[in-house]
Order: structure tokens, then sequence, then C-alpha cells
């Protein structure tokens, strides 16, 4: 395919303005307010697997509205050793679900603790399937789920997406053989989405690793790739012609380059420059806003962010995996 967006020397500064709503961070700190946090509810259950080098556990922890949300807690089996670890939390691509825990073994393979996060209402698109369901409605949707709920920011699924994603890090602290002060998040597309939503919205990591991320830049995104999800969103405008503006005030409530403005961690982000799903304009938007409001003192270095020239929306894969622990274990000291 060929390259479609701005030129790597463009894309390095590109900071254009993005549409936000006066209420953005009301609308989050209430939302975070109905539906708090509640670690003491975590539970974990020993799971029998044939694996000998890593250890697993059940997670269910309480995310939107109090709903179970499931997640694999992936450790490196080292016999009596109990020292808590870094940890990784991990969120999903859109449609996948966490699937089995042989399918995870290379953060817990490294040296560190991983907890996998279901998505609700996905696990049937890729991958080994998903045990979290969504208990709430929504209204008309074009197929696949951006455009669940998209008419009303109170009801939209990635409102309860990104509570999931908070709740799961405060939960992650919360777990034995997990160091509070040394948990990152990480996730490639939608789940890139998810990690810079997380911190943005005051979740205890001290990292986030948001890998071809979804959700930033929108208005850009949806006027410049034909490649779903974004062309869902079109797809659904050309059927309710008379809901742009209500459809583009909602997206501005979830915009991660909006969030990414508050964002107070230091951060690698990755990228690929023949990324027609995710475009690398609209990535390196959320990069180039990264820690814009925080206050003095508070902000962050601009994240690095990795190229890949000649990928499309898998980026980096394997070689960014590598990348990614690289720099963490450089910045955990490890």
């Amino acid at each position: 395919m060929p390259r479609f967006d701005l030129s790597p020397d463009q894309l390095e500064v590109f900071n254009p303005e993005v549409p936000e709503p006066t209420d953005l961070d009301a609308f989050w700190a209430r939302t975070l307010d109905e539906s708090p946090a509640d670690p003491g509810s975590v539970t974990t259950a020993a799971v029998d697997t044939p694996l000998c080098t890593v250890t697993v556990h059940d997670v269910t922890f309480t995310g939107y509205a109090g709903d179970p949300v499931r997640a694999w807690l992936i450790l490196p089996a080292t016999g009596t050793d109990d020292a808590p670890l870094p940890t990784v939390v991990e969120y999903l691509g859109m449609g996948g679900g966490r699937g089995l825990p042989h399918d995870h073994l290379t953060w817990a393979s490294a040296g560190y603790a991983h907890l996998v996060v279901d998505t609700r209402g996905q696990g049937s698109h890729w991958g080994s399937g998903g045990d979290t369901p969504d208990p709430h409605g929504h209204g008309p949707a074009t197929a696949g789920f951006a455009t669940h709920g998209i008419e009303d920011p109170e009801h939209y699924l990635y409102r309860r997406l990104f509570v999931d994603a908070h709740h799961a890090v405060v939960s992650a602290a919360a777990l034995p053989r997990v160091d509070a002060s040394r948990i990152a998040v990480t996730g490639g597309s939608q789940g890139g989405a998810l990690a810079i939503a997380a911190v943005a919205l005051g979740a205890p990591a001290v990292a986030a690793m948001p890998d071809v991320p979804f959700l930033a830049n929108i208005p850009r995104a949806v006027g410049m790739t034909a490649e779903p999800p974004y062309a869902d969103i079109v797809t659904y405008l050309s059927v309710h012609r008379d809901a742009v503006d209500q459809v583009l005030r909602t997206l501005s409530y979830f915009d991660v380059a909006a969030l990414a403005r508050r964002a107070r961690v230091p951060a690698l982000f990755s990228t690929a420059l023949m990324d027609m799903v995710c475009p690398p304009s609209t990535v390196f938007t959320a990069r180039n806003k990264w820690g814009e409001m925080a206050p003095d003192g508070e902000r962050p270095d601009l994240p690095q962010v990795r190229v890949y020239p000649f990928n499309g929306h898998e980026g980096g894969e394997s070689y960014q995996w590598r990348e990614k622990v690289a720099w963490l274990d450089a910045l955990l000291g490890r």
C-alpha cells in the first residue's frame, strides 16, 4: 500500500487543535465518582495449566457500574520467592478477548507480572475468546463496536471501557506479587487508546506504552481513512445524516489526543507509516500533546515514538515488544 499521510519530518511536529468539550474534566470526574474503583473486591483463583515457567491466576475486578471484569494474572514461576514484581497491565485490540493464558507468555518470561485485561462485550472476532459480558445496551449501531451508543457520551461503549481500564490498574495494585509503585500500561490499537485513557484519568501507573492507538484525533481519522473502525463511524453518519453534530460531540469526550494532554507519566509510542486503520498523524497528535496540561514540574518529557516505515496496522509486533521491554527495563532500573 502507498504512504498516504504526512512525511516523518512533518509528523514529528504535527500538533493540531483537537476539539475538546468544556466539561471534559468534569465529565470524567463525575464518571469515576459514579463508578468508583473497589480494590477490596478483587478476587483471584489459581488456574491449573500445563505451563512450567509461569503461574496463572484468574482475576475478577469491578469495572464500570460495578460490573465484573475478568483478567489473567500471569507470573514468572519463581519458587518461594514472593518479592513484588514490576507489572504490565495490558489492554486488547478491538474484537479480541483475554483468550487463554498460554497466549500471553512474553512479559512473565521477562520477569514481569502481567495482567491481561478482558474487554467487556468483545472477544469473538479473533484470538481465543473473551469472558466479560457488557450488560448495558445501546441504540442503533453499525458492525463492529465503534458506534455502540455513539449519540450520547453517557452511553457510549468507550465510557465503560475507559473506566474498566482505569480500574484495572487500581485493582492490579492490590494483587499479590504486584509492586504497586512499578505498574505500566500497554496495548495496541483499541488497547493503545485504553492505555492512554487509563493514565490520563489518573490510574496509578508509572508508564504508558501505547502502540498504533485508536481514537486519537478522531475528526482527522474519520476524514482520511476508509478502513474500519473509523469507517464504521462514517457508515453510521451516512445513514443517520442528522446526527453528525451529536456524534462528533460524543467522540470529543473520548479522543485520546485530548486526554493525552492530561498525562503525567513517561511514555513510549509506536506507529507505522502505512497504517490506514489508525493513521500515523493521529498517533503523533496524541504523542505531541502528551502532558501539555500537567502542572509545572510534573510535565513528562515528550514521549519517544518508534516508527515502522513499511508496516500497516500490525506495526512493530514482536520488534516493538523488544523495544518496550528494553525501554521499561531502563525506566524501572531493572
